[in-house]
């Protein structure tokens, strides 16, 4: 659990550090961002983190695991439209157009929004059992998942911060918990 949940937290910073940062209002800028060997990357860098935070929950609390895997399972779609779907529109001379139909497809982004929120509550679900400052931190990152989109870059990449602090020291944390105390279990 807690190289998984680490290495979660590790791509869930380098997804908003590595992504390129372009003004995307204008067909250059979203051209170069979307465009970009980086772009594919660090968004795929935060689709893995998504599939792997479930994994590691499963040996914390299963309920959170599933609701996370649902909240994932909503997400994903959209992430995959953002990372394959705009590089391959970059090119476009309508990339602007074309950007905002895949972002704002009213389909796309309630099930985004949906998934966003499902996957909040699964990290809560995992700070109300644990009660512990790492949980507490844990659960922040995911619930301010979905806000710290509507902020500047360095607000974003201080969010993927707080990722990486929250899912290794929730890692570590219950890592001990469990040498500590064989009862430790998921529920």
């Amino acid at each position: 659990m807690k190289w998984t949940l680490s290495a979660a937290g590790l791509l869930f910073l380098l997804y908003p550090a590595l992504r390129p940062w372009h003004d995307e209002t204008t067909a250059a800028g979203a051209a170069a961002s979307m465009g970009s060997t980086a772009w594919v990357l660090s968004h795929l860098f935060a689709m893995i983190g998504f599939i792997l935070v479930p994994i590691a929950l499963l040996e914390v609390h299963r309920t959170a695991a599933i609701t996370f895997w649902v909240g994932a399972g909503l997400t994903l779609p959209y992430y995959g439209a953002e990372d394959f779907g705009l590089h391959a529109v970059a090119q476009q001379p309508n990339v602007l157009e074309l950007a905002e139909a895949v972002r704002y497809n009213p389909f796309a982004v309630t099930t985004f929004g949906l998934g966003l929120v499902t996957v909040g509550v699964a990290a809560v679900l995992v700070a109300l059992k644990l009660r512990t400052t790492a949980a507490i931190v844990f659960a922040a990152g995911f619930a301010l998942f979905l806000p710290q989109f509507f902020t500047p870059p360095a607000v974003r990449i201080a969010h993927g911060v707080l990722m990486v602090v929250g899912c290794v020291w929730l890692a570590w944390d219950s890592a001990r918990s469990q040498a500590e105390d064989p009862q430790f279990a998921a529920a």
